[in-house]
């Protein structure tokens, strides 16, 4: 699964790191430990290539109660054209969803303890890298006449890398695959699903942090600092 993670770049490397999206209005505040039901910075697929923010949960059109987000943070990608939850989206409704790094929780051998990683992309210079997770979005209608734009986030089963740490990971696309992704037109999934494949284990970089990332109103630098 994907639970927690990070975009701490402001609007100008925002324009760097994705020229062809147009970066959300007002001020975009570093966070170092976004957590389910918070508010994330995402494109949908409505072909304004406009960052804009969605609470963290999907919440599908025939809800009755907004609350259903809370346990729809994350899709499965080998049953997304099943569930309904997630296959009207996944056909009409996908998203980018931009991080520069994420949070996993490894399992030790006692069986008992976890320790935090946190995971990045890199170039091949080993720099890091802002990324983009495969995603699907929704705006759900209250009967007061509210909109809540909400989204999850796509996970399938781990690279060599992720395996070590979790048996998920999160569809990590590449840019080239950015625009095929984000076609507003209605996509069957059988042409989707190659999109949602492993991201390259040598692209990507994980270490140990402390367990300071396990509180989720806890938002400060310090939270990535390898231990």
């Amino acid at each position: 699964m994907c639970g927690r993670f990070t975009l701490t770049i402001d609007a100008e490397g925002m324009k760097q790191s994705f020229p062809a999206i147009t970066p959300p209005k007002g001020e975009m505040a570093p966070r170092y430990n976004v957590a389910p039901t918070q508010p994330v910075l995402a494109v949908a697929n409505n072909a304004r290539m406009q960052a804009e923010f969605f609470v963290w949960g999907l919440i599908p059109s025939w809800a009755k109660d907004p609350s259903i987000g809370n346990k729809m943070i994350n899709a499965r990608a080998e049953t997304l054209a099943e569930k309904p939850s997630f296959r009207s989206a996944y056909k009409r409704r996908r998203c980018l969803i931009l991080a520069d790094g994420f949070y996993e929780w490894r399992k030790e051998p006692d069986g008992k303890t976890k320790t935090p990683m946190y995971i990045r992309v890199i170039d091949e210079d080993g720099a890091p890298q802002p990324f983009a997770f495969a995603g699907l979005w929704e705006i759900w209608h209250s009967p007061y006449g509210d909109e809540i734009p909400s989204c999850t986030i796509i996970t399938r089963e781990p690279n060599e890398l992720m395996a070590q740490i979790h048996n998920r990971m999160p569809v990590i696309l590449p840019p080239e695959r950015y625009d095929e992704w984000l076609d507003p037109a209605e996509r069957s999934a059988d042409k989707l699903q190659s999109l949602l494949a492993a991201y390259p284990s040598e692209r990507m970089h994980a270490y140990a942090i402390s367990t300071r990332v396990n509180n989720a109103r806890y938002d400060a630098p310090d939270v990535v600092a390898p231990v």
